[in-house]
């Protein structure tokens, strides 16, 4: 069993013993981020062979009275104006950054405080993955959180996670993060 599956399964096994959640968990980012990746890293699904995605896709972790209901929205920029769509009931935003395409980071700064000034997000915990850090041209996330001004939001908890999707280093200590919001939100 992947350290990641394992994660996923010690996150639901620390929400065992209440009746079942059901969480809703939109996954953005720009275009060629890792977010289809690291959904399948969740999903404890091969990550060799992955292609833009046209639209969204859904996938459920159902495990041990917990499901995480996650959609992958694809970020294309012809697809970014429908984002809106699918951000009511969101329980858990998680942002995914390509930390190794710095030219980027001004319109993925952008795309992110829109989102979060949205009404439908108020308050909605934020968690941003700052993917690709096998890469060597790959950002820090302390200089990514600081030139998206993480440090400015108030209104909702945030945590910017190092990782990369692709070895799946990183993905656990952001699920254990999203555990603790759970956590934190029944008390």
């Amino acid at each position: 069993m992947g350290d990641v599956q394992k994660g996923l399964l010690s996150v639901i096994q620390k929400l065992k013993g209440s009746p079942e959640q059901e969480l809703r968990i939109v996954l953005l980012g720009l275009d060629n981020a890792g977010k289809t990746t690291l959904l399948k890293r969740l999903a404890s699904e091969e990550v060799s062979t992955i292609t833009p995605t046209q639209g969204f896709n859904i996938k459920s972790v159902h495990s041990h009275g917990l499901k995480l209901n996650v959609w992958d929205i694809g970020g294309q920029r012809s697809i970014r104006p429908y984002w809106k769509k699918y951000l009511g009931s969101t329980d858990l935003l998680i942002y995914v950054i390509d930390s190794a395409d710095q030219k980027r980071f001004e319109e993925t700064g952008q795309e992110l405080a829109e989102l979060t000034e949205d009404e439908s997000l108020t308050g909605v915990p934020l968690l941003v993955f700052a993917n690709k850090q096998d890469l060597v041209t790959a950002a820090p996330a302390a200089e990514i959180a600081e030139g998206l001004s993480l440090h400015t939001y108030r209104d909702r908890e945030w945590q910017i996670q190092a990782c990369s999707a692709l070895s799946g280093e990183g993905v656990q200590d952001g699920m254990n993060w999203i555990s603790s919001q759970i956590m934190n939100r029944k008390k």
